[in-house]
């Protein structure tokens, strides 16, 4: 009678032992984590304040990139559709804020919002409806062409302006509830400085922080919907067009229609970071949004690992980031991206957050492979 060794446990990775984590748990530290980066410009710690920019400002720069990357995500890393214009969502949103709060209107900040983001997602279904039908390279050449064609209608539109662009436009409205100092560092040692506030919810010129404050927000209501769409029938039917679109079409899979959701949504998240871009800057002009912003969105989203939301915004932080806390080699910006996205397709080609489906193909393989290696070992 043969016995046969029992198998050792196997160990479970910090990602499964998380999702099994009581409810209770994940909202005590996701709670701490937003904590966390909502005190961030007020910590300002020496290791990451930008000594050469405004903190707050760059703070603001990353969560707008964040806002844009997660939409780019659901269009490239859910539904599998390769926008190399999706800077024209953005000078959608913008131009919409700027054309009704100065140029054209009056209108109160939440209106224009609301405005802004209606009609990015409506021009998301007018470029989405003809041309979604094709794969491929030829929805990258169509998509690059619209992000370049919004440039060129508002730089020739007198409409918007032309190359003069749009001043004035109006920030969120002010409440000025209460003052927030900020810790001023000397070595390890910091000391609350009163003489450098912000004021919550005061949206001015100067102080970037409060613009922070929102977009965080935003970002957090974002992942929200983002994470209750990919778990639900929506989300599955994105992965599936995404793996095989004629195997999900031979299963009843609308791939058009969820294609087009798809292109709708990052649009509406795209338009919904350009007007708070506009409303932050309160002026823009047509040499705001040319095509290398797009090259930006989505070096944010393959670097940091398309599919995953979180991965998207570590992106986020690479491109927005980074370079101005080494200003220094600011110039050589693209040089860098280039060598590590090289440095990424050879070492981790799913990027530095690869979404859960490439990590459980990875330990299937390294399974299998160590399956196979150990039955020739018994053969031999």
């Amino acid at each position: 009678m043969s016995t046969t060794a029992p198998r050792p446990a196997e160990r479970r990775s910090l990602g499964d032992r998380w999702h099994d984590a009581p409810r209770v748990l994940k909202v005590l530290v996701w709670a701490l984590v937003a904590l966390f980066f909502f005190a961030l410009p007020l910590i300002n710690p020496p290791l990451l304040s930008t000594p050469d920019s405004d903190f707050g400002s760059v703070l603001f720069t990353v969560a707008g990139y964040g806002l844009v990357a997660l939409g780019l995500n659901i269009v490239l890393g859910y539904a599998g559709l390769l926008d190399l214009g999706y800077v024209g969502f953005y000078a959608v949103g913008a131009y919409t804020v700027g054309v009704f709060g100065s140029l054209h209107g009056d209108l109160p900040w939440p209106i224009l919002v609301i405005l802004a983001v209606t009609v990015s997602t409506a021009s998301g279904l007018l470029l989405g409806a003809p041309t979604l039908r094709v794969r491929g390279d030829y929805l990258a050449i169509v998509t690059l062409g619209f992000g370049e064609i919004i440039r060129l209608v508002a730089l020739n539109s007198e409409f918007l302006n032309q190359a003069r662009g749009i001043q004035d436009i109006p920030r969120p409205p002010s409440l000025e509830l209460f003052e927030l100092p900020t810790l001023s560092w000397d070595g390890p040692v910091a000391t609350v400085d009163l003489s450098d506030t912000s004021v919550f919810a005061k949206f001015g010129l100067l102080d970037g922080v409060p613009y922070y404050w929102l977009a965080l927000v935003f970002i957090i209501l974002i992942l929200v919907g983002d994470t209750l769409l990919q778990n639900s029938r929506v989300g599955r039917a994105w992965e599936a067009t995404r793996e095989d679109e004629e195997a999900a079409e031979l299963n009843g899979v609308p791939t058009f229609r969820y294609k087009l959701l798809a292109f709708a949504m990052g649009a509406f998240i795209g338009g919904l970071s350009g007007a708070l871009f506009a409303s932050r800057q309160g002026s823009i002009n047509p040499e705001t949004f040319i095509i290398n912003l797009s090259m930006l969105f989505l070096a944010a989203v393959v670097v940091g690992g398309q599919g995953n939301r979180w991965g998207a915004l570590a992106g986020a932080v690479v491109v927005g980031y980074l370079p101005e806390r080494f200003r220094e080699v600011a110039d050589f910006r693209v040089l860098v991206f280039g060598l590590l996205l090289l440095l990424l397709a050879n070492f981790r080609p799913q990027g530095l957050l690869p979404p859960r489906r490439a990590r459980r193909a990875r330990k299937a393989t390294r399974q299998l492979q160590h399956l196979e290696g150990t039955e020739g070992g018994a053969r031999a």
